[in-house]
């Protein structure tokens, strides 16, 4: 049986979750694979944090220069996260002739293009499905399942926690705030969150899953990206009303030679298949034009799932090492050449879900109607909501398809009337 040795960067929560899966499913991945993987070296800043796993400790070094310079060492997994060291990690490990394995979607995001570039010179491989949606296998389908097809759009909820927050507002009325405690209580949310409700998570693994469905590397700059943070629980309630639902939305769309990236909350209409998405889930919608709309679905994060992932990549990239070295390219290069534009988010029309927290006196509709239609904005429907004695009242507008540039321009102007306190608007999609 054909042997190849793992040396494992990162002993954290899904490293030790890999070591374990290595270690107490040896024979069951030997049997089903053909090929007995070895976790030669586990290397990690931090030896003395207890783990719920049982490992040789003649193995373990905190010094990463045992697991580069070990000439046994087929395969280097890098989970230590974060763009450096981690760049420079699998630059050392590429140069010294051993392929990678990686669940890091902002080092991906960040430095793709230059990482696989030079994996490509080197003859190494790169894997990376454990980067995007946990033990999904999108990657794989995309690189694999859907390699005869154009991929014309992308809608993915990618990011667990701002999925949890929305859910729980829905299903139990509590405000954003009350949902995200809940969220960090349940070990859903970081202490620090910002990276997952603001998008830029999403964000870095929409950057990866347009490397390949496109071809097209994008930088973070060009994708733009909007959080959660000011959706209320009267977003919430009055998407129900109109029959919608609010989810993150992660979105690539391609249109003959344009390209548009973008991460914001969305209202779908309740009957989409990604409206069903609830608590900590992802799934990625994926639009082709040979297998047509796929869905994907499952855990998105976590110990289990995000190794599972990893370990499938060493599988396969073991499978690939027949005595010779076997590069395979992960990207199109050539695809992303007939992407001449992308499209910033000024160039984007949709239809817009706009609420106004006013002061109730009459003709406020009036003036703000005015605004809009001065910016060939339509209005579709317009509805005062819980008018009572209270001073300040919601007013919801539901508007046809605007141009983005338009929309911001006349919230500028909306917003700086003094009977408006607060404006938000949320992009429709139908998908």
């Amino acid at each position: 049986m054909k042997k190849v040795n793992v040396g494992l960067i990162g002993f954290g929560t899904v490293g030790t979750g890999v070591a374990r899966t290595l270690i107490e499913r040896k024979s069951l991945l030997a049997k089903r694979s053909g090929i007995e993987l070895i976790l030669r070296k586990v290397c990690d800043k931090d030896l003395s944090r207890r783990r719920a796993i049982s490992i040789d400790r003649s193995i373990l070094t905190n010094d990463i220069k045992d697991i580069l310079n070990d000439k046994e060492i087929d395969i280097v997994i890098e989970l230590i996260g974060g763009i450096h060291p981690a760049k420079e990690i699998i630059i050392e490990a590429l140069k010294k002739g051993k392929h990678i394995v990686t669940a890091n979607k902002a080092l991906l995001a960040e430095a793709g293009l230059e990482l696989f570039r030079r994996a490509n010179r080197l003859n190494k491989n790169i894997y990376f499905e454990a980067s995007v949606g946990g033990g999904i296998p999108i990657i794989k389908s995309l690189k694999e399942g859907l390699v005869s097809n154009r991929i014309e759009a992308i809608y993915g909820i990618v990011n667990g926690t701002c999925n949890f927050i929305l859910t729980q507002m829905s299903e139990k009325g509590i405000s954003f705030k009350d949902a995200l405690c809940e969220a960090q209580k349940r070990g859903f949310a970081e202490r620090k969150p910002a990276l997952d409700i603001e998008g830029f998570d999403s964000a870095h693994k929409l950057a990866v899953l347009t490397q390949l469905a496109f071809g097209k590397f994008v930088k973070m700059s060009d994708i733009f990206i909007e959080g959660i943070s000011r959706i209320s629980l009267h977003d919430i309630r009055y998407a129900a009303e109109l029959g919608l639902v609010i989810k993150l939305l992660a979105i690539a769309k391609k249109e003959k030679d344009e390209l548009e990236v973008r991460v914001h909350p969305t209202m779908i209409p309740r009957g989409h298949l990604l409206a069903s998405v609830d608590g900590a889930f992802n799934a990625i919608y994926v639009s082709s034009d040979m297998a047509g709309d796929l869905l994907f679905y499952g855990l998105g994060a976590g110990q289990n799932p995000t190794a599972s992932a990893v370990v499938s990549d060493l599988i396969s990239l073991a499978q690939t090492l027949n005595g010779e070295d076997a590069f395979i390219q992960p990207f199109d290069f050539s695809q992303g050449k007939s992407i001449h534009h992308l499209r910033k988010i000024d160039q984007i029309s949709t239809r817009f879900y706009i609420r106004f927290m006013a002061i109730d006196k009459p003709g406020i509709f009036a003036k703000i109607a005015g605004i809009l239609g001065r910016y060939n904005i339509s209005i579709a429907s317009v509805a005062q909501k819980e008018r009572r004695r209270a001073k300040i009242v919601p007013v919801v507008i539901i508007t046809h398809e605007a141009l983005e540039k338009s929309m911001r321009l006349a919230l500028e102007k909306i917003n700086k009337l003094a009977i408006v306190k607060e404006a938000v608007a949320i992009r429709m999609e139908e998908t």
